[in-house]
């Protein structure tokens, strides 16, 4: 087994000052790579660049390495952080299960990473923030202090006065799934649902798109910005990528937040589409309230998120299921909050609800042996867990969905959708393109952001 390490000494020095506000586009064309973006609801947006330090895990044990290596990198520092969303934070991954990030798009994506970024620009409320990490070797207080120094001068002088990149089109499309293979597969799970071997399982699908132009990278997340402002949005460079590989959605599903002992997550399962009218958005939300199947699937992802905290926690509470709407989706939606018994660190909780029935099934085993027998592809970073960890142990990670791995000309979208014994395979296709769309239309040229098909897609 790997034993997941730092590739640079765990001492730490870190120094932050305040600068005037860079466009966030000009900032990141600026900085060298590999780069990270978060940002939440919640919480700063984030643009990281270079790397301190990488902390690299795999297999089962991937969660506790990390846990282990992070703890390792925080536990000595001389850190001036300004304001406490500057703080040092490693920010990163991990793969949906064991062995999943063989095959192509994922070769350059470790089953676990989380880097330190060498140069961090925070924007947060009480302003925007620039800090310089350094470990290891690098580690000197001077030699931090005059990075920094530096690093003011690049994002003072840039230039914010170019034109955001259009969209770069998509020439050709297809599945990677057949819809036979489609419906072949999803009647066999509804089969073992109705069998009693399953209660619930989430299969995914795979969309290639070739792109008629480069991926404007920082236009695109300036634009899913714009668009799900709601949502968790990421962004992931790998180290010493020669094809130019990014890792990025925007995700509406929280994993788990925690500061102190406070947990905040959620149960999102049940999906519809959005109205052409006020009135027939309402319609549908009404629907979705309603509807057996929906409230069912949400359930079973509301009682199990519910059921892996209790070792943890003290006490529990959910509020009222409503719907949430996105530009493109509505979900049912359920928030949940607990206060821990004691100190934990984020990622044992990371690793007690990855995977929610949302993104896996029930049982777990079961629904991850059939997610491995039917889906064609590896899901890599898909529909895992992606966020940050600092030094006291506290972070927030999201559920990577709504997601993408993109080459300067080739994109991979992933999408996937709850079975459970009343699913019907042509109904489940459909919401899989529902779920394609919020990448899909940053990638599509001329896409106003009310849906629709590629145009040229092929379904082998």
């Amino acid at each position: 087994m790997e034993q997941a390490r730092s590739t640079t000494s765990p001492s730490l020095v870190s120094r932050t000052t305040e600068i005037d506000a860079p466009a966030f586009a000009a900032a990141f064309d600026a900085l060298p790579a590999p780069r990270t973006t978060w940002n939440a609801p919640d919480d700063a947006l984030v643009l990281g660049s270079g790397t301190a330090a990488t902390l690299t895990g795999s297999g089962v044990d991937r969660f506790a390495e990390i846990r282990t290596a992070a703890t390792d990198l925080f536990d000595s520092g001389d850190v001036h952080a300004g304001t406490e969303a500057a703080r040092p934070r490693v920010f990163g991954g991990f793969a949906f299960h064991d062995g999943s990030c063989d095959g192509d798009p994922w070769e350059p994506f470790p089953e676990a990473r989380f880097v330190l970024p060498r140069v961090q620009v925070t924007f947060a409320d009480n302003g925007v923030w620039l800090t310089v990490n350094a470990t290891g070797s690098d580690a000197s207080v001077p030699d931090v202090e005059s990075r920094l120094e530096s690093e003011v001068a690049r994002l003072s002088g840039l230039d914010t006065t170019a034109e955001r990149p259009p969209r770069p089109g998509i020439s050709t499309s297809h599945r990677t799934t057949s819809r036979e293979a489609w419906r072949t597969g999803v009647e066999a799970a509804v089969d073992r649902i109705r069998g009693g071997d399953l209660r619930k399982v989430v299969l995914a699908q795979a969309l290639e798109a070739e792109l008629s132009a480069p991926f404007p990278r920082a236009a695109t997340l300036d634009r899913l910005a714009e668009k799900y402002p709601d949502c968790h949005r990421y962004y992931f460079e790998p180290d010493g990528d020669s094809r130019g590989s990014a890792f990025f959605g925007a995700t509406p599903e929280r994993l788990v937040a925690l500061r102190g002992r406070t947990v905040e997550t959620d149960a999102l399962a049940g999906t519809t589409g959005r109205g052409e009218t006020p009135e027939e958005d309402e319609w549908l939300a009404r629907e979705l309230l309603a509807d057996t199947k929906n409230v069912h699937e949400h359930e079973l992802v509301a009682e199990t998120v519910r059921e892996q905290l209790e070792p943890f926690a003290a006490s529990i509470s959910a509020g009222d299921r409503r719907v949430r709407r996105l530009a493109t989706v509505q979900h049912l939606h359920t928030p949940i909050t607990a206060k821990l018994g004691d100190d934990r660190h984020v990622l044992e909780l990371v690793e007690a609800l990855h995977p929610t029935p949302a993104v896996g099934g029930l049982p777990p085993d079961r629904a991850l042996d059939t997610i491995r027998e039917t889906e064609p592809f590896d899901r890599g970073w898909y529909a895992a867990p992606v966020g940050w960890i600092d030094a006291a142990g506290n972070g927030a990670f999201a559920v990577a969905i709504r997601s993408a791995v993109a080459r300067p000309r080739r994109a991979t979208l992933f999408a996937g959708v709850g079975i459970v014994s009343d699913s019907d395979p042509d109904r489940e296709w459909d919401e899989v393109q529902l779920k394609y769309r919020p990448i899909l239309d940053e990638l599509e040229d001329g896409v106003d952001g009310s849906g629709g098909g590629t145009g040229r897609e092929r379904d082998d």
